[in-house]
């Protein structure tokens, strides 16, 4: 197959001569209307019915105890992992194929990566790498599972659910408990994808939503922290609202906290969003089939969701037969204006990550030379 056939296919897909971008957001709801009614109330910031709507929206979608709306999906994670009693000089374990915002949550917080392998299966964090890096380089001390090179604490695990497909969490959860680890999902990209029926996000401690311009629904800049229990949200919503002890004009703050909460205008537009959800969730859903149907028996193959799960397709993804091959599909597809991007370089690459400990990454490093992303606008 040439990049030209592609450039084509999504042309006629997309039913456009313009500029095809990656992802946009589409605004066919009652966005304008509930914006608007916000504006007209005022409450226009982190005050206003529209934000306990959102977070009752997204409970009942993904059946989590307690949702907590933040200002973006990085400070849903950062609060994550404070709620998980990650600390600095603490280690976590992750993927090194993942977007910076995970690893930015840990820096901000003072602790460490490390970089572990993802599986082939989800592009996820893979539960045997993870168990097979513990089982040489831990061990289980007073101080809980200890870094025996370094001495230091390993914290949690924070898997993310690549491109909105789930990662194995039946066996990362046993590989936590076992090495009395917590596990943080990194559910950024992942509304709408489900793991043996159950909703991202909400298997581990805590989850972390992101609903950037570019997600599946958007409130323009937002994030959601989903916690497993009542009382567990409950203390996030206090810690992302500055610790603020409720009086009726008093101002007594009873910890350090975030002023991470989301403005009532953006929590409007989520709410209008979440109601056309499922209508995107099938139509990704048909834009994925085509895309699989465009690569069968071609020297490409099409990322699909692994067989115990339900994925959102967030960002449809092609593997390309060699590294030469994937550098003309993205010079021949964005010259004809068509967005398509490579996955992102590893972590492990990074200068500010570059000596961060690490295990083996053969798969980290094969799929980030050969992945390339496709326009996924539903349609």
């Amino acid at each position: 197959m040439k990049a030209a056939s592609i450039v084509e296919f999504v042309r006629d897909t997309y039913k456009t001569d313009e500029f095809i971008p990656l992802h946009a957001p589409t605004f066919n709801g009652n966005e304008k209307e509930y914006v608007l009614e916000t504006i007209e109330s005022t409450f226009v910031s982190s005050v206003g019915k529209f934000v306990d709507d959102f977070e009752r929206k997204i409970e009942v979608y993904t059946g989590t105890a307690k949702a907590v709306a933040t200002v973006n999906g990085t400070a849903a994670l950062h609060t994550a992992l404070y709620m998980a009693g990650v600390q600095r000089g603490d280690l976590v374990i992750t993927q090194a194929l993942t977007f910076v915002a995970t690893c930015n949550a840990l820096y901000h917080m003072g602790a460490d990566p490390i970089f572990v392998d993802v599986s082939p299966l989800s592009l996820g964090l893979c539960p045997k790498a993870v168990e097979e890096y513990l089982d040489e380089f831990a061990v289980l001390t007073e101080q809980g599972c200890t870094h025996k090179q370094t001495g230091q604490r390993i914290k949690a695990v924070v898997p993310m659910h690549t491109f909105g497909h789930p990662v194995e969490l039946n066996e990362l959860v046993a590989v936590c408990a076992k090495w009395q680890l917590s596990l943080v999902e990194d559910a950024a990209e992942s509304l709408g994808s489900f793991y043996k029926g159950k909703h991202t996000g909400t298997i581990g401690e805590f989850g972390a939503v992101s609903f950037n311009g570019n997600k599946i629904i958007t409130t323009g800049g937002g994030g959601m922290v989903l916690c497993r229990t009542q009382e567990l949200g409950l203390r996030t919503k206090h810690v992302t609202t500055t610790a603020k002890v409720p009086h009726p004009y008093e101002f007594f703050h009873d910890e350090p906290g975030f002023n991470y909460r989301m403005p009532n205008l953006n929590a409007a537009l989520g709410c209008a969003q979440m109601e056309v959800l499922e209508g995107y969730l099938s139509k990704k859903r048909h834009l994925a089939m085509l895309y699989q149907d465009l690569f069968n028996n071609t020297d490409f193959q099409f990322i699909v969701e692994p067989d115990y799960a339900c994925s959102n397709y967030w960002l449809n993804a092609v593997m390309c037969p060699d590294e030469q091959t994937r550098d003309e599909v993205l010079a021949v597809t964005n010259k004809a204006g068509v967005m398509t991007r490579p996955i992102w370089q590893l972590m492990s690459r990074l200068p500010m990550f570059e000596n961060a400990l690490r295990g083996d990454l053969t798969h980290s490093e094969f799929i980030e030379k050969h992945l390339v992303n496709l326009p996924s606008t539903p349609i």
